[in-house]
């Protein structure tokens, strides 16, 4: 009777572990169904002449600090959701190009494009009047010509570092206000690349047609995009960050315009602040930093299942909202605009 016990109470616990096991890697899958894979992007890079290529502090640069970030955040994903493909974009120190980071996006078929970048701000200019001096001038023609004197301010002019910190998170799509500094600064690698033609034809990313084309694509993955980046921004005011919001962008930043996914970019903080710039150096900051982001994705993989629970099936619920089917092939769309441009331009 004893041993029939045992058995009966060792089947039972096997049954529990097995149940246990089974609902685990129910929950993987399920996991998986939702986020399969990730594309990390490191802004900017090391050129091919050594120079860098983004913004830089008094003894650092933007290019080291977002892979530097960028690492921390993929070593995170491996020990903490390895169910998750992890695709670098910049694996390397070296740049890559804006087109090919697109490409290396879309090929892998991401479900989600993280892009890691530093922010910079202009110093700020200050002027001050320090005298005056007597400056000559004339009034009058011919012979009514006079000479007279005026005193005019003389003034001192300098600047001091910008006092601009914390985090913003970056989504693609209509927006009030332009910020075409930061524009020009994401989109600057592009335009030096040799064959800027042959990998982006002629198109300039930051021109309203451009845009307006991206929306098309952008309107299907922005309900998304928008709120991850909220979460992103959460967790930065958790740990008590200077949360500077969700933006978005008007003028185009092209790896947020040519991805087909939801897709946000984080700028980690103010190179051009000498105290964020020592935490985004700090190995504490750089921590911090990748464990709000993936906090963040853990709290969108969440939301997303209950999106999915409340709707009763599988589909994209801004995607259902837009009347956009999640199936579409967007780009496709992209392109044959793009053909029927050439076409009526002669090209």
């Amino acid at each position: 009777m004893v041993k029939r016990t045992f058995s009966i109470l060792i089947l039972i616990a096997f049954g529990i572990a097995a149940f246990s096991f089974n609902k685990e890697e129910s929950s993987e899958k399920k996991n998986q169904k939702v986020v399969r894979t990730i594309i990390v992007d490191a802004g900017h890079g090391i050129m091919a002449n050594g120079g860098h290529n983004g913004a830089k502090g008094v003894y650092s640069y933007e290019d080291d600090i977002c892979l530097a970030i960028s690492k921390e955040l993929v070593q995170k994903f491996k020990d903490e959701l390895p169910e998750i493909k992890i695709v670098e974009s910049r694996p390397t120190e070296k740049i890559t190009a804006l087109h090919r980071r697109a490409e290396i996006a879309n090929e892998n078929n991401g479900d989600l494009f993280i892009c890691i970048h530093v922010n910079a701000a202009l110093p700020k200019k200050h002027t001050e009047i320090t005298g005056y001096k007597n400056t000559t001038y004339y009034v009058g023609k011919g012979k009514n010509r006079k000479k007279k004197t005026k005193k005019t301010p003389i003034y001192r002019t300098w600047t001091t570092p910008n006092p601009a910190k914390g985090a913003e998170t970056y989504i693609c799509g209509a927006h009030k206000n332009d910020d075409k500094e930061l524009a020009v600064r994401e989109n600057a690698p592009m335009m030096e690349e040799e064959n800027f033609k042959v990998n982006y034809g002629d198109i300039d990313p930051n021109s309203p047609e451009f845009i307006a084309l991206s929306l098309l694509k952008t309107k299907q993955y922005f309900k998304r995009s928008a709120t991850i980046a909220g979460f992103v921004q959460d967790e930065f005011a958790k740990v008590g960050r200077v949360d500077r919001d969700v933006r978005q962008r008007q003028v185009g930043i092209w790896v947020l315009q040519a991805t087909a996914m939801p897709s946000i970019l984080v700028e980690t903080g103010y190179i051009t602040n000498k105290e964020e710039e020592d935490y985004l150096n700090s190995k504490e900051g750089q921590k911090e930093t990748a464990d709000c982001i993936i906090k963040a994705v853990k709290t969108y993989i969440a939301w997303i299942e209950k999106q999915q629970a409340e709707s009763g099936n599988d589909q994209n619920q801004d995607t259902k909202n837009n009347k956009v089917s999640p199936s579409k092939d967007v780009s496709a769309l992209l392109k044959a605009v793009e053909e029927k441009e050439k076409v009526r331009k002669g090209f």
